[in-house]
Order: C-alpha cells, then structure tokens, then sequence
C-alpha cells in the first residue's frame, strides 16, 4: 500500500517539477517581434510592448507596457497605452511546437484618446486601414481572435482644433467575442461618465469597414443613467445648460446613416442662463436619423411630456462643429399650465413669489435654433382660462384704487380670460411683445416687457379699465365743466410700467396720463385740454381729501 502511494507521490512532484520548469524552458521573447508584427499589420499601427512573460496556469502570455500609436494626423502621443496585456495562447502547441496561436486579449487599465477632427474624420477611423493588403496571402482579412477585453479604462473623447473640448469616462469595460474583418461579432461595454452617471450598450457590429472603422455597422440597445450636462465639459458654464439626463433606445448604423429610437429623460433640467432648475421631468420620446459623414440629423417625430401637457417636435441638428446645433418647431395646443408650471423656470419664467397655475390651457407655435448651450426661442404663446392663485392683479395696480374703485381686497387670485405674446429668449434675457392680456374684474392690458439675465423686470403696459361705481367721483365733475355737464367716463386708459423682478414685481401706474387720455377721449385734441386735464386732477385731488 505504501509503495502505490509513494510512487503516486513521486509522479505529482514530477509534474509539479515539469509545470514549474516549463515556463524557464520556453523563452516567451523570442515572440514579442512575432506579436508586435501581426498586431501592427492587424490594427494598421505601429505597436510596441515590453517583456514577456508566461503564465501557465491562465494560459496566457502577460505583456507589459503595450503601446499602440495614433494617427499622425492627431499627434504623437499613443492612441492606447497600457501597463498590462494578457494574451490568450494555446498551451500545447507552444510547448510542443513553439508555435503562438492566440485566442484572446484582455487589456488592464487601459488609457484610450478618441479625438474628432474639424472634418468629421476620428483618430481611430484607419484603424486596420492599413492591414487589406493586394495579395491574398498576405492579408489578415482573415485574421480573428476569440475574444478582446478592455477592463477598468479610461476613454477620453473629444475634438481637436479651435474651440475643442475633451471628456474623459471612467471604468470603461468592453468585451467583445469572435472577433474579424469579415463577420458581425457581439459586444458589451459600460462606463461611468462625469456627474456619476452611467453607460450600458450591448450590441453587434462589423464587418469592420477597413477604409474607415468609425463606418463599421453596427445594432445596439444603450441605456444612459444620470448624466450631468454640465459635469460633460462639452458645455459653456456661461450658457446656463444644466440637467441630468437619461436615455433608453436603440441605435443601428448601417455604415453612412445612424437610426435611433428610444426615450430621453431629463430632470432639473435648465435651458438658459438666467432660468433655474426645472422641478419636474421632461420625458421625450423620439425618432431621427443622422448622417455619419455630414453629421447632419433629422428629428421625425419627438413627443415631449411633461405631466399631461404634450407637445411635438421635429426639426434638424447638426453636430459638425464644437457644439450641436439645432434647428427645430416646438408646437403643442390645449396644454394643461398646471402640469407645465414646474417647467417654467428653466426657461427663465419665474412667477410672483406664492403664486402658482392652478388651471387654464396653453398654446405654443415656437422656433428653437442655434447652439445647444445657447438657444433662442421664438414664436407666440397662448394662454386661455387661467387662474393665478397667490396673486391679485387689482391690488398691485396701487394708485388705481383710487381712481377707478379696482382696488381693495377681493379674493387673492387673479382669474386671467386670455393672454398672447411674441416672446424672444435667448441669454441676455426674455423678451415678450404684443402682450394682450384679459383678466376678469379688471379690462384688458397690452404692452411689452423685458426680462434680463437676472431677472430684473422692465415692462410698459397700458390697461383699459372699466370704473366701478362713482369711483370718478370729482373727475367727473371737472370734467362735465368743459363738457357743459355731459362728461362721462366708460373706459379708462391708463398706462403703468412694471419694474422690480418676476419674483417680486412692482407695478406704478401714470395717473396723470390717465387722465390725459380720459379728457382727450371726451373733448378731443383741443385748446381747452390743458385746462381740462388740470381740473380734473384738481377734482380727482379733492375727492382724495375727502
């Protein structure tokens, strides 16, 4: 019984012996040229690693310090550097016939540089360019690997020349199988981006286009979580444009166009530079194509939800230069303002400090165009039956009170029938022309108004109103002097300015040219106006002391 196990003994040592040995046997270096050359015809590119080393056990042969050139057009500096590459072998004929028969790679904290140049033409578009060779003997159109691993990366992306911008994305992992330039092979990559947001694509693509790789086709399914706008450095801190935003779709290419489909969401999102944070969501389901080689794109069709309240968009963007820029018509009709309030204030509306929408419609018809990070808005708006609670219209026109009886607590909302403007944003400030406001209890106001950057209000608005009661008291009575006692007052048009902020406006009518326009609508421009318009104050004086 002893000498069985004895002579097992000695049999499991021999082995251990001959497993220890055997990477002392096999010089693994005498294939790093063999290596380097058939990466470099591969990938088109110059690449250089360090020593070699063999680990039994993985089946790999551990490469340190690999290096892949860039194209010179984009710099000297690598297009990949790594300080650990493992290359899957074949254990039994590189012991036995010391041949290299490679069946996979795994790159470890790999640093990846994709730039863009002003043409549209990527740092990586060559990239086994330079590997289709005239004779078939010697072209690696066949050549395939198993399987390619990229673990823990970092990626920077970005665009060179004149106002370009780079971003880099943190524990990159990809894995990609079954690998050539001949065949689809599937993939899946993640990523962390700036802002703790996250990247998940899973896909296939190839064959690889050997005259330019940034053309290879492609299917995918991409879910983006939480991605900070103004964390990505591709935004102008200036412009305002802030938001986290996700996305869920799929994304195919067939080599010159890309087609995508999916839902982007968008929360605290801030379009302008004077609005703030919106407090609900915009969800966007959308369809568009993009053209890869003019970078140009087309929106089909978009929906854009923001609680109930919808609208449509579609229009054109174009990506060729160091910002996206659009071209677009945002128009919805019958939208509830109670679900769209929460939004207002990424635009730049910021209403009354304690007023809210509670009910009412809007109407929008908007052109949106320019760079993403600093758009202008334009079109008219259309608001019907509303109320805005919080705020009573009446008991901020002060001076009013007096001459027209509008003044005085009666409830704290103002119930508006109907409101249209022009309105103009763009970062220097809203501006709204044309503004035709109706509001219950109170008559029509028109005018224009202006808000800055910082939300400073600068409005000149006139309001026709109608006088309750004997609120004219001594006006009237001046005025029937010049009129032989026929004067009277209908309607009041009286013009006001609205200064202060949106938060907290102020509004300061002009009573003298009130009354100017109550005299001159009942004697007409004549010599007496003068005199007329000074006994009416004087009436309009007397009543107050009394």
């Amino acid at each position: 019984m002893k000498k069985p196990l004895m002579i097992v003994g000695i049999v499991v040592l021999l082995l251990i012996v001959i497993v220890a040995a055997i990477p002392f046997l096999i010089d693994v270096n005498r294939f790093k040229p063999t290596l380097e050359t058939d990466l470099s015809t591969a990938l088109g590119r110059k690449v250089q690693i360090g020593n070699l080393e063999l680990a039994l056990l993985s089946g790999a042969v551990k490469v340190d310090n690999l290096s892949i050139a860039d194209d010179p057009a984009f710099g000297a500096a690598p297009f990949l550097q790594a300080k650990q590459l493992a290359v899957g072998v074949a254990l039994q004929p590189l012991i036995f016939s010391k041949k290299l028969e490679v069946s996979s790679f795994t790159i470890t904290d790999p640093q990846v540089t994709l730039l863009r140049n002003p043409s549209g033409t990527w740092n990586f578009s060559n990239l086994g360019a330079g590997s289709k060779k005239s004779d078939s003997t010697s072209s690696t159109t066949d050549f395939s690997v198993q399987k390619i691993s990229l673990v823990n990366g970092t990626i920077t992306v970005g665009r060179i020349g004149p106002g370009g911008k780079t971003q880099t994305y943190q524990n990159v992992n990809l894995d990609a199988s079954d690998l050539s330039y001949t065949t689809q092979f599937p993939f899946h990559l993640t990523a962390k981006t700036p802002g703790s947001g996250s990247v998940k694509i899973d896909g296939k693509a190839g064959p690889i286009d050997q005259t330019d790789a940034s053309l290879t086709p492609l299917e995918t399914q991409i879910d983006v979580e939480n991605v900070d706008l103004a964390a990505t450095g591709f935004v102008d801190p200036s412009s305002g444009l802030a938001g986290l935003v996700s996305f869920t779709g799929n994304l195919g290419s067939d080599g010159k166009q890309i087609t995508s489909k999916g839902t982007v969401k968008a929360e605290k999102v801030k379009l302008v530079a004077h609005g703030a944070p919106s407090r609900v969501p915009l969800n966007i389901d959308y369809d568009a194509d993009y053209g890869l080689k003019g970078e140009t794109g087309d929106v089909k069709s978009g929906e854009v939800h923001i609680g109930k309240a919808l609208a449509h968009l579609t229009g054109t963007f174009n990506n060729s230069g160091t910002m996206a820029s659009v071209q677009m018509k945002l128009s919805g009709e019958g939208m509830p303002v109670a679900d769209l309030e929460g939004v207002l204030p990424a635009v730049g509306v910021t209403l009354p400090t304690g007023a809210s929408l509670q009910s009412g419609s809007l109407g929008v018809n908007l052109a949106v165009s320019g760079p993403a990070d600093k758009l202008t808005i334009d079109g008219p708006v259309n608001l019907s039956n509303a109320k805005l609670a919080g705020f009573n219209l009446k008991s901020k026109l002060g001076a009013l009170s007096s001459l027209t009886g509008l003044g005085g607590p009666s409830g704290s909302d103002t119930d508006i029938q109907t409101l249209s403007a022009n309105v103009h944003v763009d970062p220097k400030g809203t501006q709204a022309q044309n503004i035709d406001l109706v509001v219950v209890g109170i008559g029509t106001v028109t005018g224009t108004a202006n808000v800055s950057a910082t939300q400073q209000l600068d409005g000149k608005m006139v309001a026709k109103v109608t006088p309750s009661g004997g609120a004219l008291g001594g006006v009237t009575t001046a005025l029937s002097s010049f009129t032989g006692g026929g004067g009277s007052a209908k309607t009041l048009t009286v013009p006001f300015t609205v200064k202060g902020t949106t938060s907290k406006p102020e509004f300061f009518p002009d009573v003298s040219g009130a009354v100017n326009n109550l005299v001159k609508s009942n004697l007409g421009d004549t010599k007496n106006a003068a005199s007329a318009v000074s006994g009416v104050l004087g009436g309009f004086l007397k009543k107050k002391q009394q």
